[in-house]
């Protein structure tokens, strides 16, 4: 890969030599400008408006117009003498985990490539830290006649830079969001979350350029002299007028495009969430301990087998029969005992 800017990595005093390469690539179509009605190219040509002539890109250059239309020339020496140590340096100044990182201030990314063999050790050293401290280098650089800000990761075995906007460059999302009063049903969120769940994860390397494609297939055939094929006429939105219903059906859709039969593709209600309730306080330390003894008593004895009930049942109606007969006896001697003292009263 071509290299777009050569200079070194400033980490503390260690200095690395890197060269910048593009990470990323653009496979868009682009096209020329032409006249309708024979094809013929509309070119653009630059015309200096003192001389009335045109110019060659060789002979054109920068300048900075004042506000009072004056232009006051800018050179490339003048851009390279710039009194910043980032210049020619990728000076790392932190190191931060990467969520404190803002996606929308996320632009372009590059590889830093090691310059020759006296920037392995150095560069092996910086990779191998990020990687131990989870955390990602936040850098300062000069690239196209403007200082940046830069993020530095690991991807494999090299180091990654993407080149981060300034804060003040990321505009607040003030009158984004609706300013009406909106109220979402648990029900509704239920449903949302089972479209989640249906429509799952994606590998990204099984996402690719439809429109691209399409474009392609009609740039084709044209150049063969052909008809464009149909392109299907593309789903235009409208107005959700019953949300429940548009999610039930995303809901089924989703899952038999996923191969699921129509049973498996009926919307069930979720189960309801769970919440956290307080358990009650107890109300006194006495009364807590006997529940809590009494509870493992009743536990115990649930656990002991069938075998031990049986004879501990026989052995209480073993007692309590004994306890019974006894007490007749004793009844009886006394009834006896007391017919033989009133017959020796009469007798007298």
């Amino acid at each position: 890969m071509r290299s777009i800017w050569n200079g070194a990595i400033s980490f503390g005093l260690v200095s690395i030599p890197i060269k910048l390469v593009n990470a990323t690539e653009s496979h868009s179509i682009s096209f020329r400008q032409i006249h309708t009605e024979d094809g013929g190219r509309i070119r653009y040509r630059k015309f200096c408006e003192l001389e009335d002539r045109e110019v060659s890109s060789q002979e054109i250059g920068k300048g900075y117009e004042d506000s009072d239309g004056t232009i006051i020339p800018i050179t490339d020496e003048d851009l390279a003498q710039l009194p910043i140590p980032t210049a020619r340096t990728i000076e790392i100044v932190a190191f931060v985990p990467s969520d404190r990182i803002d996606p929308l201030q996320m632009d372009s990314a590059y590889y830093l490539a090691a310059s020759g063999a006296p920037a392995a050790k150095p560069y092996t050293l910086l990779r191998e830290a990020l990687k131990r401290s989870n955390k990602v280098a936040i850098a300062k650089f000069a690239l196209r006649g403007r200082e940046r800000l830069g993020m530095l990761r690991v991807v494999g075995d090299a180091i990654a830079m993407h080149g981060l906007l300034w804060p003040d460059e990321v505009r607040a999302p003030e009158g984004v969001a609706p300013d009406t009063d909106v109220t979402v049903r648990d029900k509704e969120l239920d449903l949302a979350d089972a479209l989640m769940e249906t429509l799952g994860e994606v590998d990204l390397e099984d996402l690719h350029d439809e429109y691209r494609e399409a474009l392609e297939e009609v740039i084709a055939a044209k150049a063969a002299g052909e008809t464009p094929p149909e392109l299907p006429e593309p789903e235009r939105g409208g107005k959700v007028l019953d949300l429940m219903a548009a999610l039930e059906n995303s809901v089924r859709a989703a899952r038999e495009s996923r191969g699921e039969s129509a049973e498996e593709a009926e919307v069930k209600p979720l189960p309801q969430r769970k919440t956290s309730r307080t358990s009650p306080k107890e109300t006194g330390g006495k009364k807590s301990t006997a529940k809590k003894t009494a509870a493992k008593k009743t536990a115990s004895s649930s656990r002991k087998p069938a075998s031990a009930k049986k004879t501990a049942a026989k052995s209480a109606s073993a007692k309590s029969g004994g306890t019974k007969s006894t007490a007749k006896k004793s009844t009886a001697k006394k009834t006896s005992a007391t017919k033989k003292t009133a017959s020796r009263k009469r007798s007298a």
